[in-house]
């Protein structure tokens, strides 16, 4: 992919955003995992439970890119990456951190937490970054800082604008449906740039759109076990 070009900078936005939305409980994490240690402790966890978390995710993220060239996986892929993006839009997550007394074994709980939890996120940023290694390395660049220093007021930018997560799950279902028509084996069914740009469009409604009906649904399905408990 060329330099400073609008398909370069849109995917690398895609990426940032990605890492953004989908890398927002990393600050749960750090906060859970040292948050029985002392004030300058926790800076130094903070540090290199952050590198050790992005060295393991920067080395899975670019063997993905590479395996994603097999015949096939980009189809899989695309796939898993659509079941991501809807339960992102519907998933209420929970965090189940032990807080840690030692700094080795806080430090070691954040990078095992977060390879665990990063798998969407490798899945997402590999096929956004379309097979293109340095657009990977760029992504983390820039948003492994925010997402450190500046992970507790997106996460409450995430509360207080809901829409934040739908614009995530938009952009991980476009990932994936570019993923999907991207796939060697299809190239003839997506040869018409009528259907390929309108089968992306498709993709990213039905899961924004599924996404808020079920959310609705299961709203209303809790203020109605909810009213009766009132009126007891």
């Amino acid at each position: 992919m060329d330099f400073f070009t609008a398909e370069f900078f849109s995917a690398l936005l895609s990426i940032v955003i990605i890492d953004l939305v989908l890398a927002g409980d990393n600050a749960i994490v750090i906060g859970m995992a040292a948050r029985n240690l002392k004030k300058e402790q926790q800076t130094k966890v903070i540090i290199w439970g952050t590198v050790g978390a992005v060295i393991i995710r920067a080395v899975a993220t670019l063997a993905v890119v590479w395996l994603l060239k097999v015949p096939g996986l980009l189809l899989a892929g695309g796939l898993i990456l659509i079941y991501i993006a809807y339960k992102l839009m519907i998933e209420e997550k929970d965090h189940d951190i032990k807080a840690q007394d030692s700094i080795w074994a806080a430090i070691r709980t954040i990078i095992i937490a977060d390879a665990v939890m990063g798998l969407d996120n490798v899945l997402a940023v590999a096929g956004a970054a379309h097979g293109d290694f340095l657009l990977v390395v760029l992504g983390l660049l820039i948003s492994v800082p925010i997402v450190v220093w500046g992970s507790t007021l997106f996460l409450k930018l995430i509360d207080k604008f809901p829409f934040i997560i739908t614009i995530g799950a938009a952009i991980l279902a476009w990932t994936a449906a570019k993923m999907i028509v991207g796939e060697p084996f299809l190239k003839d069914y997506f040869s018409n740039p009528f259907i390929k740009y309108g089968f992306e469009i498709i993709m990213v409604a039905a899961v924004v759109l599924i996404g808020l009906a079920k959310k609705r649904s299961e709203a209303n399905k809790k203020k109605t076990t909810d009213s009766p408990e009132r009126g007891v």
